[in-house]
C-alpha cells in the first residue's frame, strides 16, 4: 500500500493537534509519534495544515513524472486554482512553462470540469434524485464511502473533472502519458484508482521543479504570447460555489448551496436523510481547490485567490468566445462509488468498559470528554485504544491526576523535609517532615511565606543569583534541629524547592565525640605533665645521690691512696 502521507518522527511528539483536527480521526499514535491510518484516511491534508513542525511528507511522483517526461509523450492537466498558486492570469505563461519542462502540450482541467457540469444537467433533469451531491472533491467522495454509506445513493455517478479530462485526453491522444497537476493530495489516490491518470504532481512539486530548472514564471509573463482560453464557466471551480456557478442555469427543484471544510461537510452527511432537494456542492478544503494542502501560499491566502480565479474566468467570458465542444459522445463519464470499508476492530461494551476503567473512568460523571488526546469523548477514545490507535497514556487528565497523585505521595512518604516556593517565598507545598524541623503546627499553610517560619536568606540569594545552594548545614533554633539544607531554582524563575535533611543525630554525635576527644586530651596531658614531674624529681634524687656517691667514692679514692704511700 503506497503512504500518500506520512509525518516525519523528529518533528512529531505527544501533539495531537493532528488528531484532534482530523475530521475522520485516521492517525494513531505509535511510540509518541502520529501515523497516517490508511485504511481510514480520506486524504484532505487538513493535518498537514495544522501540524505546528511542519511535520508533514507527502509521497511525491516527481522523480516518476520526470522519467517519463524523458523519453514519453506526456500531456498535463492542470488544475484551474494554478491561477492564485502562481500568480497567473494567463494560461498560455503556464504552457509554456511546462513545455520548457519537457511536456508536449498542457490543458486546463477545467475542460473536463464543463463536461462535469454537463452530466450533473442531465442527471438533474431527470428529477430522480432527492438531493444531489457532487463528486468533484475525491476526499469527500471517499469520506462518503467509508463512514457515510447512507449518503452513497446522493452522490452523482459521475467522474471528477481531473478523470474526465485525461479520459478526453486518451480519446485524442491515446499514445499520450496523462500527468494531473494540482494543490489536491487525494488525486494522487484517485488518479492511481482511475486507471487512466499516470501520474500526479502537487503545486509544491512544481514549483521546485521550475525553481530547479531556472523557470521564472515572470519573466515568461513579459514575453509577446498569443493569450490562451476559451469561455469556460467551469473555470470558476476551484472556488466555493464554483461548481454552481459553472451552471448557466439552475434546474428547478433544487436548492443550490455550497459546503467548505470537512467538519461542515460531516455535519451534512451526519443528516443528509432529513435534507430534500438539495443540490450540494461539497469541498474537503476550507475556501475550496484554491486552498488545498499543497497550494502554494501567498499573502492574503484564499480571500485573494477567490478574487484571481473570478478575475480570470470574468476576463475570458469577456475576451474569449465559446469553444466549441468536443465530441464526447462515446466516453463513459459514469463513476460507480461503491461502499469502502475500513480494518477497524470493533470492541465489546465490556471491553470499552475495561479500557475506561483504567483511566479511572466508571461513572457517566467521568467522563469529561474533554478532548485534549484528541477524540471527541472518552468512549471514541477507548474505541481507540481498543484498536491499537491510541494508548491510555493519551488522557492528560488521567496522567495529571496521577502525576499529581504520585508527587502528592513521593513528597509527602520523604523521609527529608520537603518545601516548593513561588517566587514570591509563599509555600506552595510542604510535606510532614518539613513542618516537624520548621516547627509549623498549623494544618494548612500553603499560601504563607516562609520568612514567618525560617530565615529566608538563602532562598533570596539563590532565587536572585539563579544559583542553586548545596548540603549547607544549619541550626534551627526554634525546634533545635540541624539540616542540611538544599535549594534548587526551578527553571523560567517558576520557583524555589528545598530539600531539609535531618542531621540532628548525627551532628549530636559528633558534639559528643568531639567533647570526648577534648576531655581525652585534657586527661592525656594532665597525665604528660604528672609524668614530667616524677622524671624531673626521679632525676634529681638521682642527682642528688650521683653527687653524695661521687664524693664517697672520692674519699674511699683517697684513703686507699694514703694507705698505699704509707706501705712504702
Amino acid at each position: 500500500m503506497i503512504q500518500y502521507l506520512d509525518f516525519k518522527d523528529a518533528r512529531c511528539k505527544d501533539c495531537y493537534k493532528c488528531l484532534r483536527e482530523c475530521p475522520v480521526k485516521a492517525i494513531k499514535v505509535v511510540d509518541h509519534h502520529a501515523k497516517i491510518i490508511e485504511s481510514r484516511c480520506i486524504l484532505c491534508g487538513h493535518c498537514t495544515e495544522v501540524c505546528p513542525q511542519n511535520a508533514k511528507s507527502v509521497h511525491t511522483e516527481r522523480a516518476e513524472v520526470e522519467a517519463l517526461l524523458q523519453g514519453q509523450t506526456v500531456i498535463a492537466s492542470v488544475a484551474p486554482s494554478f491561477v492564485s498558486s502562481f500568480n497567473l492570469q494567463d494560461f498560455s505563461v503556464m504552457k509554456l512553462a511546462l513545455g520548457r519542462l519537457g511536456f508536449a502540450d498542457a490543458e486546463e482541467t477545467s475542460v473536463g470540469a464543463r463536461e462535469v457540469t454537463a452530466q450533473y444537467k442531465k442527471l438533474l433533469e431527470k428529477g430522480t434524485f432527492e438531493n444531489f451531491i457532487t463528486s468533484c472533491c475525491p476526499a469527500v467522495n471517499t469520506m462518503i464511502e467509508l463512514y457515510y454509506p447512507k449518503a452513497l445513493p446522493y452522490l452523482a455517478p459521475v467522474d471528477s473533472p481531473m478523470v474526465a479530462h485525461a479520459k478526453m485526453l486518451r480519446k485524442r491522444r491515446p499514445e499520450a502519458k496523462i500527468v494531473f497537476i494540482g494543490p489536491c493530495i487525494a488525486k494522487k489516490r484517485e488518479a492511481r484508482e482511475s486507471g487512466v491518470v499516470d501520474g500526479v504532481l502537487t503545486f509544491e512539486d512544481l514549483a521546485a521543479m521550475f525553481a530547479d530548472r531556472g523557470i521564472v514564471l515572470d519573466e515568461i509573463a513579459r514575453l509577446p504570447l498569443k493569450a490562451g482560453g476559451s469561455v469556460n464557466r467551469a473555470k470558476y471551480y476551484p472556488i466555493s460555489r464554483g461548481v454552481i456557478k459553472s451552471f448557466e442555469n439552475y434546474i428547478d427543484g433544487y436548492e443550490f448551496v455550497a459546503v467548505d471544510g470537512a467538519s461542515k461537510c460531516k455535519e451534512v452527511l451526519e443528516n443528509i436523510e432529513s435534507l430534500s432537494g438539495m443540490f450540494i456542492e461539497m469541498n474537503s478544503c476550507d475556501s475550496a481547490c484554491v486552498n488545498g494542502p499543497c497550494s502554494l501560499a501567498l499573502k492574503a491566502g484564499a480571500l485573494k485567490a477567490n478574487a484571481d480565479i473570478r478575475k480570470y474566468v470574468n476576463k475570458d467570458l469577456a475576451e474569449h468566445n465559446a469553444a466549441q465542444s468536443e465530441p464526447t459522445e462515446d466516453i463513459d463519464f459514469t463513476c460507480v462509488h461503491e461502499r469502502r470499508r475500513t480494518e477497524d476492530f470493533i470492541p465489546t461494551d465490556r471491553q470499552i468498559r475495561e479500557i475506561l476503567a483504567k483511566t479511572g473512568k466508571t461513572r457517566p460523571e467521568d467522563m469529561l470528554n474533554c478532548g485534549a488526546c484528541g477524540y471527541e469523548t472518552c468512549m471514541e477514545k477507548a474505541w481507540a485504544v481498543a484498536n491499537g490507535y491510541a494508548n491510555i497514556e493519551m488522557c492528560v487528565p488521567f496522567m495529571r491526576e496521577r502525576a499529581e497523585s504520585m508527587s502528592y505521595e513521593i513528597i509527602q512518604t520523604s523521609p527529608n523535609g520537603i518545601v516548593l516556593l513561588d517566587n514570591d517565598l509563599n509555600i506552595l507545598e510542604i510535606n510532614g517532615k518539613a513542618k516537624e524541623l520548621l516547627g509549623i503546627k498549623e494544618y494548612d499553610s500553603k499560601g504563607k511565606g516562609i520568612f514567618h517560619y525560617f530565615n529566608p536568606t538563602d532562598f533570596v540569594l539563590a532565587q536572585n543569583d539563579h544559583q542553586n545552594l548545596y548540603n549547607k548545614k544549619v541550626y534551627l533554633e526554634k525546634t533545635g534541629f540541624y539540616i542540611e539544607l538544599t535549594i534548587i531554582v526551578l527553571k523560567d524563575n517558576k520557583g524555589t524547592y528545598a530539600v531539609m535533611k535531618d542531621i540532628t543525630q548525627e551532628t549530636k554525635s559528633e558534639e559528643q565525640l568531639d567533647k570526648v576527644k577534648l576531655e581525652t586530651l585534657a586527661t592525656t596531658d594532665e597525665v604528660i605533665k604528672k609524668q614530667m614531674r616524677v622524671a624531673q624529681e626521679i632525676a634529681s634524687l638521682l642527682g642528688e645521690t650521683t653527687a653524695e656517691t661521687k664524693v664517697a667514692l672520692l674519699k674511699l679514692k683517697k684513703t686507699l691512696q694514703d694507705e698505699d704511700g704509707g706501705g712504702k
